[in-house]
């Protein structure tokens, strides 16, 4: 019957216990998942950056994220409605 006792305290009730164990493995995996994105993310921005290293693909680059132009150049910004149905 002690061992019992004993069984249980230590199985949910204890500062080590399974439950605890299982909390802390959940947000391990988690951390994994969050830190593999960022490193994914890390990489993209480096390859992005590397592509800047030109001044074609730097203007490029401006006139698509910032609308940039050049002198006397004029620019269009089409959006289109997608409507679902």
């Amino acid at each position: 019957m002690l061992i019992i006792i004993f069984g249980g305290w230590m199985f949910f009730l204890d500062s080590n216990s399974w439950l605890v164990h299982n909390e802390l493995n959940q947000e391990i995996d988690e951390l994994e998942e969050n830190r593999q994105y960022y490193e994914n993310e890390i990489s993209k921005d480096k390859a992005t950056i590397d592509q800047l290293q030109d001044s074609v693909e730097m203007e490029k680059f401006a006139r698509q994220q910032y609308y940039m132009k050049r002198p006397n150049e004029e620019i269009f910004i089409i959006e289109y409605d997608t409507i679902e149905d």
